[in-house]
């Protein structure tokens, strides 16, 4: 039996996309492709609704991993069950929407796709404790 050697980061991620995918297709996406690597970047999940290919990058987040809340204080823009603020998303950071940005032309290119596409995020929050997970998702995001 072979041993799992994934860090516990990338179990998490791991998780978390496969969540994010069962949300998409709940939510009318068709998921076309999972993990597209190439040594410049990664896309997490490649998936169409309606006529428009969609490039979505998964950030999940462990409640373990959250800041601790701290009780009437608000920074940043907090909203209910982030704690300090903290977003996911905020990880998407100008150097990897480069990179996101090279990989989707990339993935045009080699398929051969000539028409509309965007990049959306998918924050995936997951409390391991109580096994439950919360999805948003950000859409049309420029690069």
């Amino acid at each position: 039996m072979e041993q799992d050697r994934r860090t516990a980061k990338r179990k998490l991620g791991d998780i978390g996309e496969s969540i994010a995918c069962d949300y998409l297709t709940k939510h009318g996406f068709a998921v076309l492709e999972r993990n597209y690597l190439r040594k410049w970047g990664e896309i997490d999940i490649v998936a169409k609704k309606g006529k428009i290919l969609r490039f979505i990058e998964v950030k999940s987040v462990s409640c373990v991993t959250l800041p601790p809340i701290v009780p009437h204080v608000t920074l940043g823009r907090s909203q209910a069950g982030e704690a300090d603020g903290y977003r996911p998303e905020d990880n998407v950071h100008p150097q990897k929407l480069r990179r996101l940005a090279r990989t989707i032309q990339t993935y045009l290119l080699e398929k051969r796709l000539d028409g509309d596409w965007q990049l959306d995020i998918v924050t995936v929050k997951i409390s391991e404790k109580d096994r439950m997970a919360r999805v948003e998702m950000i859409e049309n995001i420029i690069i």
